[in-house]
């Protein structure tokens, strides 16, 4: 499978950071913002194959937080698939990933198929309606959620659920919230830069 992606080479060794877009997004969205996070790192943006009224998505749904799931299942197993080849061709051994809402519902999704790949996440208004199965290969994963606390789109409660599913599979998670909708906030892109300073910490000492 392959996506049409912006892609910028890093520095040899360095991770490689994936973002995905949100509803109506596409692959230049996030990633000027990965390469300001992580500093030589190789990033990756791949653009969602599926349109919604002329708006670019990762996965179909049948309505606003109604997902198709068959859909989905199909569309995680082949971004997986791009994201491990994407891996197999970069000599780097952390992987981390940034999506914004529809990016980050396809992200999660991902992780939760094949925890093996993204050793650091930032969800950013994600919302999984569903119940996941327990998945132990998130132990030890790290994740940052932000959210809005009156977002309409992702409520509260949502984020929250996702939140103790991840704790309760062993996965290193904090919770970033703003008092606002579904839009990205100041103090999310501030908790972002703290989740990756240990990154770039490695990268300086390089």
């Amino acid at each position: 499978m392959s996506y049409i992606a912006a892609s910028t080479a890093g520095a040899p060794g360095a991770p490689l950071f994936v973002t995905f877009h949100g509803t109506g997004g596409d692959e230049t969205q996030f990633h000027g913002l990965a390469r300001q996070l992580v500093p030589g790192a190789h990033v990756v943006s791949p653009r969602g194959d599926v349109s919604e009224n002329g708006m670019n998505r990762y996965f179909r749904r049948t309505g606003e937080g109604v997902y198709d799931m068959d859909d989905l299942a199909t569309r995680t197993t082949a971004m997986a698939s791009f994201l491990k080849k994407t891996k197999a061709g970069i000599n780097t051994d952390r992987v981390i990933g940034l999506g914004y809402s529809n990016g980050a519902n396809i992200l999660a999704s991902v992780a939760l198929s094949d925890p093996d790949i993204f050793d650091d996440m930032i969800l950013m208004h994600p919302l999984i309606p569903w119940t996941p199965s327990p998945q132990p290969g998130l132990t030890d994963r790290r994740v940052l959620i932000t959210a809005g606390q009156r977002d309409p789109i992702c409520p509260p409660t949502e984020t929250e659920a996702l939140a103790q599913y991840l704790v309760a599979q062993g996965a290193n998670t904090r919770v970033e919230w703003h008092p606002g909708g579904h839009e990205i906030a100041h103090n999310e892109l501030a908790a972002a830069q703290v989740f990756l300073s240990d990154v770039r910490g490695l990268q300086d000492a390089r």
